[in-house]
């Protein structure tokens, strides 16, 4: 359990990190128990010296007005690596999966896990998990759909039972699938990914609610698949090349569930050793995504342009998703695998569960796979 949250008010001031007083925010761990006291506020401002939510110095000067936000530790879950965070408004609760693996040099033993907690009532619940999952999504009969070690599988929370339905790459040992998302048709999208980081043999997958599969853009290859969005009008994928650095765009038929035209939306070389990870989109067609080992979580504009830029408390954030009331909060998922102890040092919430306030931007409710 957590024994406090963490508060970052966060500004354009050009002033750096600054304490500006012990106020006591009160967290109730567990529904029914006592409430703890948190750590003191911080004011943060953004390391570009313009404002973090509106424009980015290679755009030209900033012309918006300055935005006050808040990032907020809301659980330090200690996550290998969390990612796929998926809000459930029924809940008022967010799920999100730990796929912290074996092979991964984290202090303690470590499993893979599905995640959920209610934002009102402050339950935590943890379902370990059998295997990795990548990336998942609630099915419209119930339970999850999800993207393993072992392909499409079916997840039963309440029995603990994961039924492997199909796994496109069940030849490659050491492939996976990985980051997805389901479009307005009810149709799961998952990419797969080399689990050595080596192989340049990896797609993405159309998974139809009939439970067929189906490799698309076969064409295109890559190490690593993350950052896959859908925008608003339904007429672009979004896709994150993470080893390749790189944010590309599809245009998207919805109706025939086809992606053509591939095209380089934004170069992320300037930003190594930051990496792209999972993603989201906002209503004005805005894409939103995780700059893991970057440390900051940046939205772009339908035509490349970088419109916020956002500096998080850890170096390691790995996906976004916009929940909560009317989609106006965005939540933050990161890992503790690969942070060094200089980073833990100054870093001390590598693998928690944030959620940004204040934004001023509403996101969209994620569709239900349809079989």
């Amino acid at each position: 359990m957590c024994d406090h949250a963490r508060f970052y008010i966060v500004s354009c001031s050009g002033q750096g990190l600054m304490a500006v007083g012990a106020a006591t925010v009160w967290e109730t761990a567990m529904a029914g128990t006592e409430p703890r006291p948190t750590a003191p506020s911080y004011s943060r401002s953004c390391s570009l010296g313009v404002d973090p939510t509106y424009g980015h110095p290679s755009n030209g000067p900033c012309t918006k007005r300055c935005a006050m936000f808040e990032i907020e530790c809301l659980w330090e879950c200690n996550d290998g690596l969390g990612e796929s965070p998926l809000w459930s408004a029924e809940e008022t609760s967010l799920y999100w999966s730990d796929h912290a693996g074996p092979s991964m040099e984290l202090a303690g033993p470590r499993w893979p896990s599905i995640k959920r907690l209610n934002v009102v009532t402050k339950q935590r619940d943890v379902w370990r998990m059998p295997q990795q999952v990548g990336s998942f999504g609630f099915r419209a009969t119930g339970g999850l759909i999800a993207g393993t070690n072992s392909g499409f599988c079916a997840v039963d929370l309440e029995t603990g039972r994961i039924e492997q339905i199909v796994d496109p790459e069940g030849d490659r040992p050491h492939s996976r699938l990985n980051d997805g998302k389901i479009d307005r048709r009810g149709r799961y999208w998952c990419g797969s990914m080399d689990g050595r980081l080596k192989d340049k043999a990896s797609y993405i997958y159309r998974f139809d609610p009939d439970f067929t599969c189906h490799k698309c853009a076969e064409d295109f290859s890559f190490v690593c698949s993350n950052g896959i969005a859908f925008a608003p009008d339904d007429t672009r994928m979004y896709f994150g090349d993470t080893t390749g650095c790189a944010v590309y765009v599809f245009d998207f038929d919805i109706d025939e569930g086809h992606i053509e035209n591939r095209r380089l939306l934004l170069s992320l070389e300037d930003r190594k050793p930051g990496i792209i990870d999972g993603a989201t989109v906002d209503t004005e067609g805005y894409y939103w995504f995780a700059l893991n080992m970057g440390g900051k979580i940046l939205r772009i504009d339908p035509q490349g342009r970088i419109d916020r830029e956002i500096d998080m408390p850890i170096p390691s954030p790995t996906c976004v998703t916009f929940g909560g009331d009317n989609y106006e909060t965005l939540y933050v998922t990161s890992q503790q695998s690969f942070v060094t102890p200089e980073q833990l040092a100054r870093h001390p919430q590598p693998g928690s569960l944030f959620a940004i306030h204040g934004l001023g931007v509403q996101g969209l409710p994620e569709p239900k796979f349809g079989g």
